[in-house]
C-alpha cells in the first residue's frame, strides 16, 4: 500500500509486535523506534527513539494480561502526547478488562469504562479495536472509538471451503446478533444455544433452538477464554446429529489448560487470529490463524486519508 502521503508513525509495545511489524509492512513503512523495557526494580521504562512533533500517530497494543500490557499502552500514549505528536490513535486489537461492563451484583467494579478512561487521559485521540467483548463499550469512550469485525476474515476463509449445509451456531444469547449477520454473509442457517452460567468458568447447556442434524456446524464466538462455553457447545451439537463443528473466535486468549482441552476435542478446526501473541505458544494441527493486520492497515489508512472505515465495520 502505498505510504507516500502524510506523515505517518506507527508504534508498538512489547504485547503484540509482531502484529504491528505486519501492519507496517503493509503500510509500505517502518516500524517506529522506541525503547520499552523495565527499570531494575520491574518498573516499565519507555522513551520514543525518533522525532514525532505533528506527525499522525498509530499505536497497536493490545491490553490482555499481564496488566503490563496495559501500562505499557498507557505509557506509550503519554510520552507521544508529550513529544508532541499531531494526533495519536490507540489501537487495541484485543480489548483486555472488558467482561466487567455492567454491574451484575453489588459492589462490583465496571472495569471497561475505567480503561477507556485511562486510554482518553493517557493521550488518545482515537481508539480502534477490534470484535469488542460488548457492543456497549464503543460509548464507554469520550472519544471517536470503532470497532471492528475479524468476522470478514472468518467468512471469506469459510465460504472458500465450499461447505454445504452450514449452520452459524451461537453459543449464547449474547453472540445472536454477531452469528446472525456471520449467517447471512455466508449463505447460512442459524441456531442459538441457551445456556445458565453455574459460576464464572462453568456453564449449562439447557436447550437448542433450530436444527443442526446432519449439518456443518460453526460456533462463532468473540473469544476463547476457558473455552468451556464452546467445548460444551460443540459436543452438544455433535449429540444433535451434526457432522461436523468448526469454531471461530477472534481473541484466542486459552486461559489455564484450555488450549490442550481444545486439541483433544472434536472440532475439527478451530480459526482463530493473532490479536494476541502468546510467546511460546505452539497451536495444534486442528488450528488455523488468520492475521488481522491486513484490517487494520486498511482502518489505518482511511482513517489517516479521512474516509469512510464503516465498510471495515460489516462482514
Amino acid at each position: 500500500m502505498d505510504s507516500e502521503y502524510n506523515p505517518i508513525k506507527i508504534f508498538s509495545g512489547n504485547a503484540n509486535k509482531p502484529l504491528a511489524e505486519k501492519v507496517a509492512a503493509y503500510l509500505g513503512i517502518p516500524l517506529g523506534q522506541a525503547e520499552v523495557g523495565r527499570f531494575p526494580d520491574g518498573e516499565i521504562k519507555l522513551r520514543i527513539s525518533e522525532n514525532v512533533r505533528g506527525l499522525n500517530v498509530y499505536v497497536i497494543q493490545p491490553t490482555n494480561a499481564p496488566a503490563e500490557n496495559l501500562f505499557e499502552l498507557l505509557i506509550l500514549l503519554d510520552a507521544l502526547k508529550r513529544a508532541s505528536a499531531a494526533s495519536i490513535t490507540a489501537i487495541i486489537p484485543f480489548f483486555g478488562y472488558a467482561r466487567q461492563d455492567r454491574k451484575v451484583r453489588s459492589r462490583e467494579p465496571i472495569s471497561a469504562k475505567l480503561v477507556a478512561n485511562l486510554v482518553t487521559v493517557a493521550g488518545a485521540d482515537r481508539v480502534v479495536a477490534i470484535d469488542l467483548h460488548a457492543a456497549q463499550i464503543q460509548g464507554f469512550f469520550d472519544i471517536p472509538a470503532d470497532n471492528l469485525t475479524a468476522m470478514v476474515q472468518f467468512a471469506q476463509y469459510i465460504k472458500h471451503k465450499d461447505l454445504e449445509d452450514l449452520v452459524v451456531l451461537s453459543p449464547d444469547v449474547g453472540g445472536v446478533a454477531r452469528a446472525s449477520t456471520f449467517a447471512q454473509t455466508i449463505h447460512a442457517s442459524q441456531a442459538l444455544f441457551v445456556k445458565k452460567r453455574l459460576s464464572p468458568d462453568a456453564v449449562e447447556i439447557q436447550s437448542l433452538i433450530g436444527d443442526v442434524r446432519g449439518k456443518n456446524v460453526i460456533i462463532a464466538d468473540d473469544a476463547i477464554h476457558t473455552g468451556n462455553t464452546m467445548l460444551n457447545a460443540c459436543n452438544r451439537a455433535l449429540s444433535e446429529g451434526a457432522k461436523s463443528v468448526i469454531a471461530c473466535a477472534t481473541h484466542a486468549v486459552f486461559a489455564g489448560d484450555s488450549l490442550g482441552l481444545f486439541a483433544r476435542s472434536n472440532f475439527s478446526e478451530v480459526l482463530v487470529t493473532d490479536t494476541m501473541f502468546v510467546p511460546g505458544r505452539e497451536y495444534p494441527s486442528m488450528f488455523t490463524v488468520l492475521s488481522v493486520s491486513e484490517l487494520i492497515a486498511k482502518a489505518v489508512y482511511s482513517i489517516h486519508n479521512h474516509s469512510s472505515v464503516s465498510a471495515l465495520f460489516q462482514l
